[in-house]
């Protein structure tokens, strides 16, 4: 075990959201590393599926995150050392209610904080929180995407909300010292993506022998296998940072959205002539950026995301039993 890992044996860390897609990897990280993990769930039937099938050996404690003070209540009776949230709503585009958004990605991760500060002291020298925020807290920067560079400007609803968790968690870590961490996650993929999301299309076609409906594909994104993700989040945890640092967690390469199917369908056996670039639209809140700053990331885990996408793309098949 490495040495990172060897600093959650036997500690008790709580995972919101642990049945979501970047949940479940890093409830599967924690229980690998020994840790006590405490999944906070909506739903413990299929979470329990879900986890059995991620290898994540867990305490499901049912919760329903949207209810105002639930939080607060979960942490107080369960104490853990590190939270994890990796909860949060609007990054599937039929998740659209503005209320729910707000309490989803602003509101609770308050709730968390201000939990958190109320907790004893533990033994515990890492992050007591680590969040997952998101690339579109920057919105339509120029130049390098840094976390120390110009102020954010989200243009959409769940950008905006995400940042606005962000900053309430800054805001109070900061006033009371607590040690945490907004990871700001790019385009994460790998086994349990939703449906909707890219390479789940490509590899539903690679089954079905149907085209593949694209954009032109010349979107830029900085493509992040989703275990190498919840690695990143887990060294984080145990790395020396300021109360309510942001770091960005991704690769630091760009990769067209056109070349990342090509990859895919080669993996895959899909037939260029399949894939009808140009047939969709390109969507008008998607994010046009410049390559992301990772400096601080490697900076404080001396670690860098490692897997290329067609390793990625195999891993996926492997793991969930495809083509």
């Amino acid at each position: 075990m490495s040495l990172y890992r060897a600093a959650y044996q036997g500690r008790r860390a709580m995972v919101l959201g642990a049945s979501g897609f970047i949940g479940r990897w890093i409830a599967r990280g924690l229980s690998q590393a020994g840790a006590e993990v405490v999944a906070a769930v909506r739903d413990p039937e299929g979470a329990a599926r879900i986890l059995e099938r991620w290898g994540a050996r867990s305490l499901i404690a049912p919760v329903d995150l949207a209810s105002p003070g639930t939080v607060r209540s979960l942490i107080a009776a369960h104490r853990p050392e590190i939270i994890f949230n990796a909860a949060g709503y609007g990054v599937d585009r039929s998740e659209r209610d503005d209320i729910l958004m707000d309490r989803l990605n602003h509101s609770l991760v308050e709730e968390i904080a201000m939990a958190v500060r109320d907790l004893p002291a533990a033994p515990w020298a890492g992050a007591r929180v680590v969040h997952c925020g998101s690339a579109l807290e920057y919105g339509r920067l120029d130049g390098d995407l840094a976390e120390d560079g110009p102020p954010p400007s989200p243009t959409d609803p769940y950008g905006r909300s995400k940042l606005a968790g962000s900053e309430a968690l800054r805001r109070i870590a900061w006033e009371a010292g607590i040690p945490s961490v907004t990871a700001r996650l790019f385009t994460v993929y790998g086994p349990g993506e939703h449906s909707t999301r890219l390479l789940p299309a490509i590899m539903s076609a690679a089954e079905t022998g149907a085209p593949v409906a694209l954009t032109t594909g010349m979107q830029l994104r900085d493509f992040t296998f989703v275990e190498d993700v919840a690695e990143g989040l887990l060294r984080l945890g145990v790395a020396v940072q300021c109360p309510g640092e942001t770091v960005n967690l991704a690769t630091g390469k760009l990769l067209s959205v056109r070349d990342f199917t090509k990859q895919a369908a080669h993996v895959l056996l899909i037939p260029e002539a399949r894939l009808q670039f140009g047939l969709v639209g390109t969507h008008i809140a998607e994010m046009q950026h410049k390559p992301v700053t990772v400096a601080r990331l490697q900076q404080l885990t001396g670690w860098s995301p490692v897997v290329p996408v067609e390793q990625g793309v195999r891993r996926t098949v492997a793991f969930q039993g495809g083509p």
